[in-house]
């Protein structure tokens, strides 16, 4: 496959289709693959299942494709600041499959590990295990989680060279890397493309293996999720 694209839209040619399973990373606005996801809402791709910590706000990131109505179903751990989301959900428009973060983490992990379930004690006794598999393991409970793997995966990534190593920055390393693994395909844009050497092997997060397709999504505008301020204290 050759790995650099030069746009979202060439980069998702032929991997698209109504009703398909998406791993899409990112933590709240940081790390997220906003170009692909504007690809994704001008290809008109519908029914979609997509496991993302969350849909980011209303009209950024994954709020996109809720305002288009082009998901069917989210796995995610936080609803918070969309309120599209919170809309359609309580209005049955959208199916949602509440996760913990770390567990929702792990499964993509998992998947991605070829493991196809694992026991966590996280949830156990809350509405979270509700209808799974319920083991003792040395007197203490333990749900099984099942392990996701998606028929695509888009990431974000900070810098890649042109075999598609990649390093996240910071945050956005939560979701995007254990996400990364857990499909079939994955698409990753990033800030910058160097060339092959310019980056320090021990700091590769992601080997070229895994990164499929490559588009260098820059320039970037930083969002902010919540903006919080203050007044300013009296100098004197």
């Amino acid at each position: 496959m050759k790995t650099i694209y030069p746009d979202a839209t060439t980069a998702l040619d032929g991997l698209l289709f109504d009703g398909m399973h998406l791993c899409v990373g990112g933590f709240g606005l940081c790390g997220i693959p906003e170009r692909l996801i504007d690809a994704l809402q001008v290809a008109e791709v519908k029914d979609l299942t997509i496991a993302s910590n969350n849909a980011g706000i209303d009209n950024e990131g994954l709020g996109k494709l809720l305002r288009s109505k082009q998901v069917k179903k989210m796995i995610s751990s936080y609803v918070g600041e969309n309120k599209e989301f919170e809309r359609q959900y309580l209005s049955g428009e959208l199916e949602v499959e509440f996760c913990p973060q770390g567990t929702l983490a792990e499964r993509c992990r998992a998947g991605g590990a070829g493991i196809p379930g694992f026991y966590t004690k996280t949830g156990v006794g809350t509405q979270v295990a509700e209808g799974k598999e319920v083991k003792n393991f040395d007197g203490e409970d333990y749900i099984l989680e099942r392990g996701i793997y998606a028929d695509l995966c888009l990431i974000k990534g900070w810098k890649a060279d042109r075999a598609g190593n990649l390093i996240f920055r910071k945050t956005a390393r939560n979701f995007n890397a254990p996400m990364a693994t857990a499909g079939k395909i994955c698409v990753a844009e990033v800030e910058e493309i160097v060339e092959v050497g310019e980056l320090d092997p021990d700091a590769i997060h992601l080997p070229s293996i895994y990164v499929k397709r490559l588009i260098d999504g820059s320039p970037y505008d930083k969002k902010i999720e919540f903006r919080m301020t203050r007044e300013r204290g009296d100098a004197s």
